[in-house]
């Protein structure tokens, strides 16, 4: 059994749901050497989150993002922590909505991802920066 681990930066993104499969997969060789296996990415975040979602329409993320900004709305009245700019507390809900990290099967050294499967990064703040992920691997 091999294991890897591995932190990186993805490069900054407005807000909003993004595709990085290609960035972290870019980053992230390794997986080409495990034949069968299971690969996890965590986001060292709490106003981001990861999940797994419509790889091919790009509609499909300018939907989530009008909805879960619908869901959890900016300027509620009843949030207190607000010193960081109104989109911050709102963030903070929706990436505990949204999730920390993706499990992903590995086979013959692919993610074993649907035919329309991508890994999403779900930006909630409106300069979110770099965001960092730690990619663990294990397999054989």
């Amino acid at each position: 059994m091999k294991t890897f681990q591995k932190q990186i930066a993805l490069k900054p993104k407005s807000r909003g749901f993004h595709l990085v499969t290609s960035e972290i997969e870019d980053q992230f060789p390794e997986i080409g050497e495990i034949q069968q296996g299971i690969f996890q990415a965590f986001i060292k975040h709490t106003s981001a989150g990861l999940t797994i979602n419509e790889n091919a329409d790009p509609t499909v993320r300018e939907d989530f993002e009008s909805h879960i900004n619908k869901m959890v709305p900016e300027n509620q009245p009843y949030y207190h922590h607000t010193f960081e700019g109104s989109d911050d507390m709102p963030a903070h809900i929706k990436a505990s909505l949204m999730g920390t990290s993706v499990q992903i099967p590995v086979t013959n050294g692919r993610l074993n991802l649907g035919t329309w499967q991508g890994i999403y990064l779900c930006e909630h703040r409106n300069y979110g920066g770099s965001r960092k992920l730690v990619l663990t691997l294990m397999g054989s």
